[in-house]
């Protein structure tokens, strides 16, 4: 058991350092991943045995309900709404005729049996959000005509139709199958998978919005459940767990929430942790000396998928909203493909459904492929195109990063004696771009004026725009034991050096903001600041 999980931790630490080398070689870090499964694995350096698709299925099916719910978390939707139409539409009608396309390609040029060359067309129909994100993230590639926030969109909500697809055609190919019980998989799996998600997502809203949890941190566990209630429900119900807690995210991200940058970091962090696990087990699971016997095969698809049926679907799309060319091509290139082919492909392997082909490995090769060729080249692609928008940041297509510059909030207690006791707001601010934004008055809020007098027994609530850059500074903590010279001293007297300046004492439970006057006592912590 020990050598299991310190071989797990050694992976996570290899995943991250190589997420930092790929940042600066400008190679996908997907990639990375893929490539350090096949390390391990049993064509690999470590051989390590591993080739059980029902518990990779498993696994990598609940790593993608949190990718799906953070691709609608993370979605400004006031960003996405003037191209959220064609959005929709690139990821419905767009994927159905990407899975056409590529399936009557294998069918009819590969000679393919019909329901197989349909099923490798929807397992590969969806992109992946993760894989084009983290290349304009990291390269802080901004694209024109709100590009990005269509892209965001697409490759956000199309896993469900592709997964929808895929799950009927499995369903046929096992037999078990009428036309009445089809048109009953596809209404349950569109009217619960919606339904579910917009339910449990307004109710977590109103319960995060009306309850305030005892622990912080306990609203993050609260909507981390909620992302897998909106699954389970759903798929209970027959209906498509994937859209609905892809719609639960999109409500949720876009609501104003108390601790949105947390919920931000920690969903940030464990989609991060997803990715790299399905991607590892991709590798994993692969075996790389089969790779050449499916090569013809899978190249000629991923070249197809590539050049001709994710342009061709764009294109009709597109064209009827009379979208620039250059924006048509760039977005015919960022179709890259990644984990929710990943996991599609093994619900494929695990299916008793029969593939005449190794479905699985040719998929590996089309991922391998797109990540590789279009992720690589898809800066320089929208350089070329001259769609980069050096005005705009593409950050801002995320819901956890308003219109407005970030703003901190400083909360202060008119004590008896304060300075600012009895005073107007109007006479007692000096310091610029510094406002009162609220009064708490016992159970009373008051939105203030420059004319609000301050009482003894107030919180006072201040704004201040907060960096948005790391400024490079240092918190320490020194405590202050009861044989130390400074006991008694000012802390004016203290000579901490000009690039230390104490922020804060803690005594007991009590936190004092000090000044120059303020006196040390014993058991006192100084919280110090340093460049």
């Amino acid at each position: 058991m020990t050598d299991y999980i310190l071989l797990v931790a050694a992976v996570i630490l290899l995943c991250l350092s190589l997420n930092k080398l790929s940042g600066k070689i400008g190679v996908p870090m997907l990639l990375a991943f893929i490539l350090l499964g096949m390390l391990f694995g049993t064509d690999g350096i470590l051989k390590i045995p591993f080739d059980n698709f029902e518990i990779a299925e498993q696994v990598c099916s609940i790593s993608l309900i949190f990718i799906m719910f953070y691709g609608g978390f993370g979605t400004s939707f006031k960003q996405a709404r003037p191209v959220a139409g064609r959005a929709v539409l690139l990821s419905t009608a767009g994927v159905f005729l990407t899975a056409l396309l590529v399936g009557l390609f294998c069918h009819y040029l590969l000679h393919f049996e019909f329901l197989e060359s349909m099923l490798i067309g929807a397992v590969i129909s969806s992109t992946d959000a993760a894989s084009v994100f983290s290349i304009l993230r990291s390269k802080r590639l901004n694209l024109k005509y709100n590009t990005a926030s269509m892209l965001e969109v697409e490759s956000g909500s199309n896993d469900p139709c592709s997964y929808m697809m895929t799950v009927i055609i499995l369903t046929v190919m096992s037999g078990k199958f009428s036309g009445g019980e089809l048109v009953w998989m596809i209404f349950a799996q569109l009217v619960f998978g919606i339904c579910v998600g917009v339910l449990v997502a307004l109710g977590a809203a109103f319960i995060l919005k009306k309850v305030q949890f005892a622990t912080d941190g306990f609203d993050t566990i609260f909507v981390f459940c909620m992302a897998l209630v909106a699954y389970a429900l759903a798929s209970l119900l027959g209906g498509n767990g994937y859209l609905s807690t892809y719609i639960a995210g999109i409500i949720l991200g876009n609501q104003p929430l108390t601790n949105k940058k947390s919920l931000v970091h920690f969903f940030d962090g464990i989609t991060g942790l997803m990715q790299m696990l399905i991607f590892f087990l991709l590798g994993l699971l692969s075996f790389p000396s089969q790779l050449p016997q499916i090569l013809p095969y899978a190249l000629a698809i991923a070249v197809f998928l590539t050049f001709v049926a994710r342009p061709v679907s764009v294109f009709a799309i597109l064209s009827p909203f009379k979208a620039p060319i250059r924006q048509q091509l760039l977005v015919s290139w960022s179709g890259l493909r990644g984990a929710a082919s990943i996991v599609f492909a093994i619900m494929a392997t695990v299916s008793p459904a029969y593939t005449k082909n190794d479905v699985f490995h040719i998929v590996i090769f089309i991922v391998l492929f797109s990540i590789s060729i279009q992720g690589s080249l898809l800066g320089l692609v929208a350089k070329k195109l001259d769609m980069i928008d050096d005005t705009g940041n593409v950050m801002k297509t995320f819901s956890d990063y308003s219109d407005e510059m970030p703003v901190e909030f400083i909360k202060i207690a008119i004590r008896k004696n304060h300075p600012w006791a009895g005073k107007k707001i109007m006479d007692i601010l000096s310091l610029p771009d510094v406002l009162v934004v609220l009064v708490l008055r016992g159970e009373e809020r008051i939105v203030p004026n420059g004319s609000t007098v301050l009482l003894s027994g107030d919180i006072v609530v201040l704004s201040a725009l907060s960096p948005e850059e790391n400024l490079g500074l240092c918190l320490a903590e020194r405590t202050i034991e009861k044989d130390s010279s400074l006991i008694g001293e000012t802390i004016a007297a203290l000579k901490l050096g000009e690039e230390k300046l104490v922020l804060l004492l803690k005594r007991g439970e009590e936190v004092i903001i000090p000044n120059g006057s303020t006196k040390i006592k014993e058991g006192d912590v100084l919280v110090i600041c340093q460049v």
